[in-house]
């Protein structure tokens, strides 16, 4: 079984999305990562399930597989970036966000997707743990009745920095819910890189049971900076071989946000990296 590789289109931001979708396809991608943002498929606009079918149109076309992710910088609030979080201080706010990720099960339904993408935000100053865990399972709570209706899982990301960072965190959330089988986990390969205790072949093995969607990129132990591959200290032959023996179904995404100036070139030379790697070659 091969893996079925996507690129997010956060890492596109300078193309339109159609145009972003056709370079993917021509590259040879299975998928992509569809960030909701304003700028390709923006989740705030009122006419958005006639955009929704058009962007499903385009993905059909191109025989393209999708995953929606919601980690768009300043879709809700143009002054903080990914504000306002699931642990804000402020109700009304936190429903925001709730709000926005019930509209992206929808989409995610709409199109198709195989998971919905979210992570849990930043823990605000002055804001214990025990608060912060609260607010996070009551935020997510309408989010995972949702998804469930719609069957579409909600992969939570461990995200560095973030209330939920770890595969540990990952745990004791889902043991807070019940151990829903909605709920499931997006694995960053790099994050296990930066900071998991585990090396990431062996994250992979471990997340396998719960494993809804996968982004991947190089990375540094303790720094937190997505970099195109060769550029980090991952050795990748082993956590593909690792990936492809969970029997994984979904998408790996390549994540590289910070690089839509150069994104058509690095797709290609991701891909090409990845399959190299693939054969154990990289």
């Amino acid at each position: 079984m091969s893996i079925r590789w996507g690129y997010g289109t956060n890492g596109l931001t300078d193309l339109r999305l159609e145009d972003a979708l056709a370079v993917l396809a021509d590259l040879g991608y299975d998928g992509v990562g569809l960030t909701l943002d304003h700028m390709h498929l923006d989740p705030l606009v009122p006419d958005l399930p006639t955009r929704t079918r058009q962007v499903a149109r385009v993905l059909d076309r191109h025989a393209l597989g999708v995953t929606v992710e919601t980690g768009a910088r300043y879709v809700l609030d143009p002054r903080r970036k990914h504000g306002p979080s699931l642990l804000d201080p402020d109700p009304d706010a936190r429903a925001a966000r709730t709000r926005l990720l019930i509209r992206a099960v929808q989409v995610a339904a709409d199109l198709g997707a195989h998971a919905v993408h979210c992570f849990s935000g930043i823990t605000p100053d002055g804001t214990d743990d025990g608060t912060a865990w609260k607010r996070l399972a009551d935020a997510l709570a309408p989010v995972l009745d949702a998804a469930s209706a719609a069957g579409v899982p909600l992969a939570i990301e461990p995200e560095p920095g973030h209330l939920l960072a770890t595969l540990a965190d990952f745990h004791y959330l889902r043991e807070e819910f019940g151990g829903p089988e909605v709920l499931g986990l997006t694995l960053d390969i790099g994050h296990c890189q930066c900071l998991e205790p585990l090396p990431p072949a062996d994250c992979v093995r471990e997340a396998a049971p719960w494993l809804k969607h996968v982004q991947i990129e190089d990375m540094r132990r303790g720094v937190h900076e997505h970099l195109p591959f060769g550029d980090g200290e991952i050795d990748f032959p082993p956590v593909l071989e690792a990936l492809e023996a969970t029997g994984y179904q979904g998408l790996a995404v390549v994540e590289l946000p910070r690089h839509s100036h150069a994104g058509p070139r690095l797709a290609e030379e991701s891909l090409r990296f990845l399959r190299a790697a693939e054969r154990g070659t990289p």
